[in-house]
């Protein structure tokens, strides 16, 4: 049994939704004054757990709205849980949003020594890591041009580069491999099949099930903030695959149940304009 690195204990994350749109803040603050806000209350999680060990790489599966991104930011730090407890063990690095800890006015090259101090990396360390950097994210001269002119692509380059230069006990990506260019994404899958032989536990979410296969031992699927499968990516691949399936007859038959409502309406407002013209000609 290998070293622990990552203990997600009966974890939830409520978020109250506002049942009224408010837009004035002082109207606002004399709501909340007097009691008279109203919130609807949404579990994004509910009772979460599960463990991951050194060189573990998990694939959190589900459709939009399932909890994924929340799960992420909660295990990175990002929101503290309503409920539970996440231990991790080792320096974590979260790859979330493309383009987050940038300055879109800044220039690719300036933005290494910002995002990377984010991360907690040292001028030094950058200085020695720099021309890596830039190799692996084939910016080249545009490395020095305001990220505010780079695509999303772009950015996900950089920003995975940077991320990835040390390697990490826990590596958090939320879909920053699914854009940039073909082999753009080749290579860094291999970074993170080596990180893994280092022992970097990774946290992946993606919509590609190929690609989760690719790259993660296990998986999970999450539905409604709520685990629903977990184990090993060979298993949990054909559980998600089946739900994709039932998801897809459901749709289906949702549409030809609208199509025949649909004609049963025309068919219905024929009859009452031939009723109409019968009555006019009387």
């Amino acid at each position: 049994m290998g070293k622990k690195t990552l203990v997600v204990e009966n974890v939830g994350m409520k978020f109250n939704l506002s049942q009224e749109k408010v837009d004035d803040f002082k109207e606002y603050f004399i709501r909340l004054f007097k009691g008279n806000l109203k919130y609807n209350e949404f579990w994004a999680l509910k009772d979460v757990s599960f463990t991951l060990e050194e060189g573990d790489r998990l694939g959190i599966l589900g459709l939009n709205g399932a909890g994924k991104s929340t799960l992420l930011k909660v295990i990175a730090g990002v929101f503290k849980p309503t409920e539970g407890k996440v231990t991790r063990k080792g320096k974590v690095v979260p790859l979330l949003e493309l383009g987050a800890g940038f300055d879109k006015n800044y220039t690719g090259r300036e933005n290494i020594y910002l995002y990377g101090s984010l991360l907690g990396y040292s001028k030094q360390f950058l200085d020695k890591k720099y021309d890596e950097i830039v190799k692996f994210s084939g910016l080249g001269k545009f490395i020095d041009v305001p990220v505010k002119n780079y695509s999303s692509g772009m950015r996900s380059k950089l920003g995975f580069s940077i991320a990835t230069i040390a390697e990490p006990e826990i590596l958090i990506l939320d879909e920053v491999l699914s854009v940039g260019d073909a082999n753009f994404r080749k290579k860094s899958e291999k970074k993170i099949r080596d990180m893994m032989e280092g022992g970097t536990t990774v946290l992946f979410v993606s919509h590609s099930l190929p690609q989760v296969e690719r790259i993660c031992n296990k998986a999970m699927i999450l539905e409604q903030g709520k685990i629903v499968a977990f184990g090993p990516v060979e298993e949990i691949a054909q559980v998600y695959t089946d739900m994709l399936d039932k998801d897809e007859d459901q749709e289906i038959m949702e549409l030809k149940r609208e199509r025949r409502q649909l004609l049963q309406k025309i068919r219905a407002r024929r009859e009452e304009i031939k009723e109409e013209k019968k009555k006019q000609e009387e």
